[in-house]
C-alpha cells in the first residue's frame, strides 16, 4: 500500500492515547454514516506500544485528591469495564494504605469518591487498619498504618495486551496505523499558525486535524510548535513564577520480584486488590538491618503473571540534566542512563518485606534485567489537554497516562467540534490563571 499524502485526522503516537483517540474518531464517524477509510491514520516512529504505554506497569485507579483528575479516571474506569477481556483488564480494585500524614487528604478523597457514586470503603484507626489488612493477608505487618481506602472498582491491565487490542478496534473500524514513520518537521499554512502538514523521514502528510500523543517525546513535539518552553505560573496563593521550565523529566521506578504471582494471594485464595502504601515508619534494610531512610516512602505492588512475579515500583526521582538535553532515545529498559537503579531494588524489596513476613529474605529474587524509564511532566505535574496552533491537540498526559484510557474518547468528541467539560480543568492557561490543582501529602508528585 503506496505511503499517504494526506489524512484528514493525523495522530502521533500508537500508545495509549493515541489509539484511544483513532478508535472513537472511527466511531463516531462510522455512527453517523461517514466513511472512516483514509480519513483517520495513525504513525509512530517505532511501533505500537513502543513507548510508555508498553512498559507501564498498567496500574488503574481512581486514587486522586484532586475532583478533577478523580472525575476524569471514573470516566475512564468505566472504559476499561467496557471490554475486560480484549483489554487484558483485571477489576481487582485498588487500596492506598497510609500514614497519619495522609490519614485527611485520604479521608476527602474518600468522601468525593462516596460523591460521584464511586464505590470504596474507608477504614480509619491503627488497630482496624491492621485487623482489615489481617483479614486479606494473615502476614501483614506495615506500621504506622491510620488509614485504608479500598476502591472497589479499578485494577490493572497487562499493559502490551491492552493496547494491541486498541490498534485492534481501530484497524477493525478502517484506521490505518503505520509504525517506523518519524515526523521531523511540521508545515503551517501561510496566513495562520494552522500545521498544514507533516514532514517525516518517509514524506510530507498533508492534514486537517493533528493530534499528539507522543507520551515522553511531548517536548520535541511543543518546540516544533515553537510553543513556550518557558512559562508564567501563578500558584494557589496567588503569587507569580516567572520562567518556569515548561516540561520536567523523572525517572521511574518500576521492576519486578522474581517469585510466584500467587506468592501475594489473599488468605482466601483470591486476587488482592493493587496494593499502594504511604508510610513514616522507618524504612529497613532486608539484607543488613540497616536503616535505608526516615523519611515518608511509598511503594505500590500487584501480583501480575504478564511479568511473571510479584510487580511494582516506588517514588521517582527527578532528572536533573537540563530539559532540552535529556536524551529520550533509546526508552525504556534500552536507555544507557535511565533505567530503575540499585537502590532502587534494595528499596523497593524491603518494603515488601516491611509490609509482609512472606517476602522477608527475598531481596536475591529481585529480577536484575534493567526496567523503567522516564515520564516527562508538566510545571504543576497535572496532564495538559489542549488545542494550539489552532487545529493541533496536545494530549500531555504527564505520566499519569495508561490508566487514563478514557482521555483519547474525549479528545476524539473535542477534534469533532463538542467541547469536553472533563478535559476543562487541564487547559494550558491555567498556569497563568492560577487554577491549579491542588496536591496532597503523599510522597509522589502526580498526588
Amino acid at each position: 500500500m503506496a505511503f499517504p499524502k494526506q489524512a484528514e485526522f493525523l495522530i502521533i503516537g500508537a500508545g495509549i492515547h493515541g489509539l484511544s483517540t483513532a478508535w472513537r474518531l472511527a466511531e463516531r464517524l462510522q455512527a453517523a454514516g461517514e466513511k472512516v477509510e483514509g480519513r483517520v491514520l495513525v504513525i509512530d516512529k517505532d511501533g505500537i506500544a513502543a513507548g510508555a504505554s508498553g512498559i507501564a506497569c498498567g496500574v488503574v485507579r481512581n486514587n486522586y485528591f484532586q475532583p478533577a483528575m478523580r472525575n476524569l479516571m471514573a470516566h475512564s474506569v468505566g472504559v476499561w469495564e467496557s471490554d475486560m477481556a480484549a483489554f487484558s483488564y483485571h477489576p481487582v480494585g485498588y487500596m492506598q494504605i497510609s500514614s497519619e500524614s495522609m490519614h485527611e487528604d485520604v479521608a476527602q478523597i474518600y468522601s468525593e469518591q462516596q460523591a460521584i457514586g464511586y464505590e470504596s470503603v474507608f477504614i480509619e484507626g491503627e488497630t482496624k487498619c491492621r485487623d482489615y489488612m489481617k483479614e486479606m493477608f494473615s502476614d501483614w505487618q506495615a506500621q504506622n498504618i491510620t488509614s485504608v481506602l479500598h476502591e472497589k472498582r479499578g485494577g490493572y491491565a497487562n499493559n502490551t495486551k491492552a493496547i494491541y487490542a486498541l490498534a485492534k478496534k481501530a484497524e477493525d473500524l478502517g484506521v490505518r496505523i503505520l509504525t517506523g514513520v518519524e515526523v521531523t518537521g511540521m508545515n503551517t499554512e501561510s496566513a495562520s499558525s494552522a500545521v498544514k502538514s507533516v514532514e517525516t523521514n518517509k514524506g510530507t502528510i498533508e492534514c486537517n486535524k493533528l493530534v499528539v500523543g507522543a507520551g515522553p517525546w511531548v517536548r520535541d513535539f511543543w518546540n516544533m510548535l515553537e510553543l513556550p518552553k518557558q512559562i508564567e505560573v501563578k500558584d494557589l496563593s496567588g503569587e507569580v513564577h516567572q520562567d518556569v521550565d515548561m516540561w520536567r523529566y523523572w525517572q521511574l521506578e518500576e521492576g519486578v520480584l522474581d517469585v510466584k504471582p500467587d506468592t501475594l494471594m489473599m488468605n482466601n485464595g483470591e486476587m488482592p486488590p493493587v496494593l499502594h502504601v504511604d508510610t513514616d515508619a522507618p524504612l529497613v534494610s532486608d539484607v543488613d538491618g540497616k536503616v535505608i531512610t526516615e523519611d515518608m516512602w511509598g511503594i505500590y505492588y500487584k501480583p501480575d503473571w504478564h511479568f511473571g512475579g510479584v510487580q511494582g515500583g516506588a517514588a521517582p526521582y527527578k532528572v536533573n540534566t537540563p530539559v532540552d538535553s535529556v536524551a529520550i532515545d533509546p526508552y525504556g529498559p534500552s536507555s544507557p542512563e535511565f533505567v530503575a537503579s540499585t537502590d532502587f531494588a534494595h528499596m523497593w524489596v524491603s518494603a515488601l518485606a516491611h509490609c509482609h513476613k512472606r517476602f522477608e529474605g527475598h531481596s536475591n529474587n529481585y529480577h536484575r534485567e534493567a526496567s523503567g524509564g522516564i515520564g516527562c511532566f508538566t510545571a504543576d505535574s497535572f496532564p495538559v489537554f489542549d488545542t494550539f496552533n489552532q487545529n493541533v491537540s496536545i494530549i500531555a498526559d504527564s505520566n499519569h497516562g495508561y490508566k487514563m484510557l478514557g482521555v483519547g474518547h474525549l479528545v476524539a468528541d473535542e477534534v469533532l467540534g463538542e467541547e469536553q467539560d472533563l478535559l476543562k480543568p487541564f487547559r494550558f492557561d491555567r498556569f497563568a490563571k492560577g487554577e491549579l490543582h491542588p496536591t496532597s501529602s503523599s510522597p509522589f508528585p502526580w498526588s
